[in-house]
């Protein structure tokens, strides 16, 4: 491999084209009624709540298991914890600005679940660079299939992770252009943090289980504290509609972490 560079470039852009399509999702919905609006927040949910245990946590544990340092559960913690603190400090911050005259009631919702995901794909852009910014020591075809399934699997889960985005987007009276358009930059941070993964191979290395935890961090505490509740507004006439939602969401995020590893 000539260019291990270029190639963590490509395959980034990749992932985020994927995100991209996930989140041109919301043109396939003219005016959905508000109980499919809560199934598909609900769907939101269950990706977030899956993604931050397999695409994050357990990454992190293992990555922090093969450094020299703190103990795996110590660190993942840590991320962890960071991470929820910052999210909800954004939300006081955010919360506080939603009160201005002439702000919506749904700013705050909008502006965490963006920042949520965004985060979460930082930590996966700097593993898919540093995976194939390795390949600089030595592009033996193990090396080289073991970064490309990295790419391949991070992207297919980027689908439901893009939907996740643009869907509460659309739900908040977002137009379907604009929900697809801030959907779709979520993942536009990948490319940047595979490049910069790709260029800093080592000093990634060490920081990125954190990396990794932190995301989770944010998530949880985003798919708890924002979509979780939303999901279940007006639920009386079914009340398991959105719940059934997180249950989906979260099995074939489920699936497709598990399966492409």
């Amino acid at each position: 491999m000539e260019n291990p560079i270029v190639w963590a470039l490509i395959a980034t852009l990749g992932t985020w084209a994927v995100t991209a399509a996930g989140a041109a999702t919301v043109f396939l919905f003219r005016r959905p009624s508000p109980e499919a609006m809560n199934r598909m927040l609900g769907f939101s949910a269950g990706v977030m709540i899956a993604a931050s245990f397999w695409s994050l946590l357990q990454p992190a544990i293992a990555r922090a298991a093969e450094q020299d340092g703190l103990p795996p559960w110590l660190v993942a913690t840590l991320g962890f914890l960071l991470g929820a603190v910052f999210l909800w400090a954004s939300d006081c911050v955010v919360t506080r600005a939603s009160r201005r005259p002439g702000r919506g009631s749904g700013t705050n919702h909008v502006v965490l679940l963006i920042l949520a995901i965004t985060l979460h794909n930082i930590p996966e852009g700097l593993a898919v660079g540093v995976a194939f910014g390795a390949l600089q020591r030595g592009a033996s075809p193990e090396a080289v299939m073991g970064a490309v399934s990295i790419a391949f699997g991070i992207g297919l889960q980027n689908f439901p992770e893009g939907a996740a985005v643009s869907v509460p987007l659309r739900r908040e009276g977002a137009g379907r252009l604009r929900s697809f358009l801030l959907g779709q930059a979520s993942g536009l941070v990948e490319p940047v943090a595979g490049v910069l993964g790709a260029l800093l191979v080592g000093t990634v290395e060490a920081i990125l289980p954190y990396a990794l935890a932190f995301a989770a961090g944010a998530m949880i505490l985003v798919a708890v504290h924002e979509l979780i509740p939303e999901c279940q507004r007006n639920r009386e006439a079914r009340p398991y509609t959105a719940t059934m939602g997180i249950v989906a969401g979260f099995a074939i995020m489920m699936l497709l972490d598990v399966a492409l590893g």
